[in-house]
């Protein structure tokens, strides 16, 4: 894990930036995401967390119910930005995925500004981000922007994910 400082801040910012117009397009109605993921400079995957499909009828967010099944994994009815992003470079992009950045962000609630997001926790991304190949997952802080490995991201996601359950 390191913040960005520099050059590479400032190219960050130009994807973070990318990455908040892209969660603009989110349905989601408890939080809108986006995510890009950048490879040489080049945006290679989009996405924005939605229902699958996009279909608003499947608006169903466990998240928002006291008394959610146990039994579900993820307890959103959307696909994830990051998961949309990964699904986009696969389709479009699939050798360029190796050894890229991905660039997450949460637009804060009652604007489209970039809020600050909390220690990596969703272990539904950091699986799917390990396995492509993709070599950083990126975060806004309050402190800047940070730069996790991707195995140390799933790695931090799994260590939060077990100290909720117990």
């Amino acid at each position: 894990m390191g913040y960005l400082s520099g050059l590479e801040l400032e190219h960050a910012r130009e994807f973070i930036e990318q990455a908040r117009k892209v969660a603009l397009n989110s349905s989601c109605g408890r939080s809108r995401c986006g995510s890009v993921i950048v490879s040489a400079n080049e945006i290679i995957g989009k996405g924005f967390n939605s229902p699958p499909g996009n279909l608003h009828s499947q608006r169903r967010c466990a998240y928002d119910k006291k008394n959610y099944d146990a039994k579900v994994s993820d307890k959103s009815c959307c696909v994830h930005a990051e998961e949309r992003a990964i699904i986009d470079a696969l389709r479009n992009n699939p050798l360029k995925l190796n050894g890229s950045r991905l660039y997450f962000v949460r637009l804060a609630e009652k604007s489209d500004c970039v809020q600050c997001s909390g220690n990596p926790w969703c272990t539904i991304c950091s699986k799917m981000a390990l396995d492509v190949g993709i070599g950083q997952f990126t975060l806004v802080h309050k402190a800047g922007v940070c730069a996790y490995s991707t195995e140390e991201y799933n790695t931090l996601s799994f260590n939060y994910a077990s100290a909720v359950k117990s």
